[in-house]
């Protein structure tokens, strides 16, 4: 068995392959910010027993580099303030400037975690826009992977301010947390991304974290064998023996205004083509129509907002692509150039490239043509046709492809969680669980384990955890109904058992059809509510009711809740809405509900004699109302007949 001891090897490249002059991770930059009011470990590597001096803050430190040639020194706890300069002399010398102290947050999870300032700037337009604030300061995690080993540096990675320049790459529940907390604080605050969309939980443990999960522990162990990984890259790809298809709207130039339209039929956007007589159908769909732009839009430099499309798309405006997108998850949103659109028609073509499942435009976003205060409406109907059709997959042995190292379990974690170890922080911030839906039983075990592991790799065993419970997604179910969505948000809550450790709770802050919805601002300042009660010390109300426990008083169900701050209420004014009710036989039915005092009361006519209860049990839940006078709605939740335990 072949096993590349990655960690050594890279440390060796380090500080072997630069003159033996001293070296630091990735991480220890200029504009870096220290955490205040705790031990600030410096470290690095230069020439094997190389004395190594260190001058921060008017005084000097100093080390001896081991036989290993890793050395570090500590700094006192120092109160917030700054800008600072480092200067670090051994055989060369290197300053570092502009350094804060503060307080760091380690921010982690899949994509909603990801998603940056850039990606919601129409819905912040202002924020973007005016962004200036130094004090904030944002270091993203360059997406890398190793199955092999913890690495003990980073490839790459900058520091950098909430500035106009700047802010459209920070991610925007992490800045919107950030800036909550420092314009209650007014300490810097320093945020270290690592994220990575679509991966699953796993990918961000580590191996130790896996010992009492012997399954995922043994995957671990199998990956480290790099014969069985490249494997699975010389696998033989079975091979299509005809000719591959071409896509008949770029060899006939569709989009080309020359182009005489022959047997296109009509469709309707926003919508997916399955649902609109095109059956089964994977490849390229063309989209034509001629629109009719005004002289006020024609003569500027105009945008295109083209909603979200399945999966991949290009824009051609009288001839000329304008823009392309190459997956399915970001809003499209297009520049057109001034000189490109002329007053009266204008030939508007889109070229849409689906993979699987339904392609085409997702219903309920904006599809619209404007320039200054003038707007042209995109959406209704259009011409269509057919440029490819994918062939069905036939067998012929072999197959398969490679292996996502990204979703390997500890795989993000060796490569990107690994190297931050030892940088004092504040806490984290965990926005993640799309990926795991399937498996929440699993995942109520993992997320206890990740925290506790976290915890110990970083030698703070109370350093505060703030997590993101999903928000609302998919379609709407108006019949009481099972959900994976919402056995995982159970999953969540579930980890609230972990001393210090709070939830942001968004059921009502979801889209049906965006994964990744819009309202970052509101996740991120609710994430900054729980970090003034769990790592500020605050007494104040940081979230919304949870479910506490249950009385059952003949047809009724009596429920309390903790958080309910000034008390409950719901956010229509209307009954709460979304309780199911059930017997022993478990089967739900909606039931009635009323708000006594702090408790909800809950019953059905249908249900004599209940045992079980459940609130806003569904993948989207329609109309989740029970909040707190705070404004913070309640956690969805299923009860617990006691005699099941």
């Amino acid at each position: 068995m072949k096993k590349i001891v990655g960690a050594f090897l890279f440390v060796t490249t380090i500080y072997l392959s630069s003159s033996a002059q001293v070296q630091l991770p990735r991480l220890i930059r200029d504009s870096m910010i220290l955490q205040r009011d705790s031990k600030i470990k410096i470290w690095g590597w230069a020439s094997p027993n190389e004395k190594v001096k260190i001058n921060f803050n008017r005084k000097e430190f100093k080390t001896t580099a081991g036989s290993d040639g890793k050395w570090n020194v500590f700094l006192p706890a120092m109160k917030a303030g700054g800008p600072y300069t480092m200067n670090i002399d051994a055989s060369n010398h290197i300053t570092l400037k502009e350094i804060l102290i503060g307080d760091v947050w380690i921010c982690s999870g899949q994509s909603n975690m990801v998603h940056q300032m850039s990606l919601h700037s129409v819905l912040y337009a202002d924020e973007v826009a005016n962004a200036n604030n130094p004090q904030i300061r944002h270091f993203w995690v360059p997406n890398t992977t190793n199955v092999q080993a913890p690495q003990t540096d980073l490839p790459g990675g900058t520091w950098k301010s909430a500035n106009v320049k700047d802010i459209g790459e920070f991610s925007a529940v992490a800045y919107f947390f950030a800036k909550k907390l420092y314009d209650k604080y007014h300490v810097p605050i320093g945020l270290i991304n690592a994220s990575w969309g679509g991966v699953p939980i796993e990918a961000m443990m580590s191996e130790e974290a896996f010992k009492e999960f012997p399954n995922i522990l043994s995957t671990v162990q199998k990956n480290k064998d790099t014969a069985y990984i490249n494997g699975f890259t010389r696998r033989p790809q079975t091979v299509n023996t005809g000719t591959r298809p071409e896509d008949k709207g770029l060899t006939q130039k569709w989009f080309d205004p020359a182009y005489s339209p022959k047997g296109w039929r009509v469709i309707n956007i926003p919508g997916y083509w399955e649902d609109q007589g095109i059956k089964d159908l994977d490849g390229i769909v063309w989209y034509r129509k001629e629109i009719d732009v005004p002289a006020s839009i024609a003569n500027a430099s105009a945008r295109v907002f083209l909603g979200r499309i399945v999966d991949a798309d290009a824009l051609y405006i009288n001839g000329k692509q304008i823009g392309n997108t190459t997956y399915m998850y970001p809003q499209r949103r297009y520049t057109v150039p001034a000189g490109l659109l002329k007053p009266g028609k204008n030939l508007f073509v889109i070229r849409v490239t689906n993979n699987a499942g339904k392609g085409g435009f997702v219903p309920d976003k904006p599809y619209y043509l404007f320039a200054g205060n003038d707007t042209v409406d995109l959406k209704g109907y259009w011409q269509y046709k057919v440029g490819l059709v994918n062939q069905p997959f036939r067998g012929g042995g072999g197959g398969g492809g490679g292996i996502a190292l990204q979703n390997q379990p500890a795989s993000l974690f060796n490569s990107m969680i690994a190297p931050l170890v030892g940088y004092a922080i504040k806490g984290f911030l965990w926005y993640q669980g799309e990926s795991n839906t399937g498996k929440s039983s699993e995942y109520a075990r993992l997320q206890p384990a990740m925290i506790t592991d976290w915890r110990t790799k970083w030698n703070q065993p109370t350093a505060p955890f703030l997590l993101v419970q999903l928000p609302g997604f998919m379609d709407y179910n108006y019949q009481p109904s099972e959900s994976q969505w919402a056995q995982f948000r159970e999953a969540q809550l579930k980890s609230l058992s972990v001393p210090n450790t709070a939830m942001a709770v968004a059921i009502d802050l979801g889209e049906w059809n965006d994964i990744h919805p819009d309202r970052k601002k509101e996740v991120g300042e609710r994430l900054a509510l729980a970090g003034e009660k769990i790592a500020y010390g605050e007494n104040i109300v940081y979230s919304g009711p949870l479910y506490q426990s249950q009385q059952i008083d003949g047809n009724k169900i009596i429920l309390t809740f903790s958080n309910v701050g000034s008390g409950l209420i719901t956010n229509d004014g209307e009954d709460p809405g979304e309780f199911a009710i059930a017997g022993d036989d478990k089967k739900f039915a909606w039931a009635k509900a009323t708000i006594e005092g702090n408790k909800v009361i809950v019953w059905s006519d249908v249900v004599s004699n209940p045992k079980y209860v459940r609130y806003a049990w569904a993948d989207n839940p329609v109309n989740p109302n029970l909040y707190n006078k705070e404004g913070l709605p309640a956690s969805p939740f299923e009860t617990v007949n006691k005699n099941e335990f």
